[in-house]
């Protein structure tokens, strides 16, 4: 499988606060009588590698059935659109998306979302996966689609100007090691070209602090954020990287964006899903290219699943949907046209998957380095309900010292423990 260039949408990890839900309850109605016709709606985010061939194969085969997917170009509007709909008890789409980081925050309301238990699907994740989406009742409420093992995307002709190795395998020996090494070899990178090394202090946190178990909670919920040490080392460190390494662009700007195509800095971390973003905003670049090389060892960012609100009309039709969406089979070809990572077991023993390469980034082994840098994950963050909104927070935080340069970095720490005060 070779995956070619082709646009997508940004993501992005912030949003807005979560609406509160209100007291209204749902009603469902079963899926109308065999051989009418329905439509039925899907709702994601940035880019799932839904393609409208993928939607029309699924009309082809099930006649009377018409699909509308609506994508937001954010998961924090997503989120916001979510839980207002979810509380007032209709307007959701048949199919939702939702995103990890408010996930554990979706949870608190599984009742309000049909049940998608079945025995003959049962084993189709990867056991962390469909664990976190099963219900205090045993109910199994979400459907996995992706997950976001991260490696590191580079510029080589970015490297070969500094007189730094280019051949993938090279960079990824060069990279080996801690978030220091990742740090002194951008110091090398800075002081042979003057150029920025990483493209913000934002995406660097997030990686660096996607590998602390529990970050901003405890298990029972407690909130640690602002007393937790590893998180003020993390926020101080990559600050003050970013004093002399960082683009200083906010991740999802227009600026950012046109950075993938400018050379506006050297490396970015990548979990699968950003391969497309990078292909899709700098078609005309020849220089990206993946390493198999993780700061740290390994993390994940990012990861979705889909869910079929018990409010809607069709339900039978939209769980259908919902588990034909996510089997091994329709991840495989989303992971083609988006790069984004299957959560499915099978599909890890798919040569498809194992021999697939992408054309854009030097014709990487990028189906290779994925399962490998999939395999190299350790902790899997605890996300609580609380995550989405202090993370926010915390990201917001970074922006005012290393985009804005409004705030020191003692200062905008401060700032973020009365943010997370706030809270409640």
């Amino acid at each position: 499988m070779n995956l070619s260039r082709r646009s997508t949408a940004a993501a992005a990890i912030a949003g807005a606060a979560a609406f509160a839900l209100l007291a209204s309850g749902c009603s469902s109605t079963e899926t109308p009588e065999a051989g009418g016709d329905i439509t039925l709606t899907v709702a994601t985010f940035n880019d799932f590698g839904y393609t409208d061939e993928m939607f029309a194969q699924y009309e082809a085969e099930n006649p009377g059935v018409t699909i509308v997917h609506n994508r937001a170009a954010t998961s924090g509007e997503a989120r916001d659109n979510f839980f207002t709909k979810l509380g007032a008890g209709s307007g959701l789409a048949d199919v939702e998306a939702v995103e990890v980081d408010w996930f554990a925050e979706m949870m608190q309301y599984s009742d309000k979302l049909a049940d998608l238990s079945d025995p003959e699907i049962a084993d189709r994740w990867v056991d962390w996966k469909s664990a976190a989406a099963t219900d205090a009742d045993g109910r199994l409420v979400a459907y996995g689609t992706d997950i976001g093992p991260e490696a590191v995307c580079y510029r080589s002709d970015l490297f070969a100007a500094a007189g730094l190795p280019t051949d993938r395998e090279e960079v990824a020996a060069l990279l080996e090691g801690d978030w220091d090494t990742y740090f002194e070899v951008g110091q090398q990178y800075v002081d042979a070209t003057g150029a920025p090394w990483f493209d913000s202090a934002g995406a660097t946190y997030q990686g660096m602090i996607n590998q602390v178990e529990f970050a901003y909670e405890e298990a029972d919920g407690t909130v640690i954020a602002t007393e937790n040490p590893e998180v003020e080392q993390i926020f101080t460190d990559v600050l003050t990287a970013s004093s002399t390494l960082s683009a200083n662009l906010g991740q999802w700007s227009d600026d950012w964006f046109a950075g993938l195509s400018n050379g506006a800095f050297a490396t970015m971390l990548c979990p699968g899903w950003m391969l497309g973003v990078i292909s899709g905003n700098a078609p005309d670049v020849t220089g990206w290219d993946v390493a198999n090389v993780f700061p740290g060892g390994g993390g994940n960012w990012g990861g979705s699943y889909l869910t079929v609100p018990a409010q809607g009309e069709n339900i039978e039709a939209a769980k259908k949907l919902a588990a034909w969406l996510t089997a091994p089979e329709q991840q495989l070809s989303a992971f083609a046209a988006a790069g984004t990572f299957p959560s499915q077991v099978e599909a890890y023993e798919s040569e498809e998957l194992l021999s697939a390469t992408n054309e854009y980034f030097n014709n990487a082994p990028v189906g290779e380095i994925l399962i490998e840098r999939s395999q190299a994950i350790e902790v899997a963050p605890f996300k609580s309900v609380k995550y989405f909104p202090i993370n926010d927070a915390l990201q917001k935080a970074l922006t005012r010292v290393d985009v804005d340069g409004t705030q020191s970095i003692q200062e905008s720490w401060d700032q973020f423990v009365a943010d997370v005060a706030a809270l409640g």
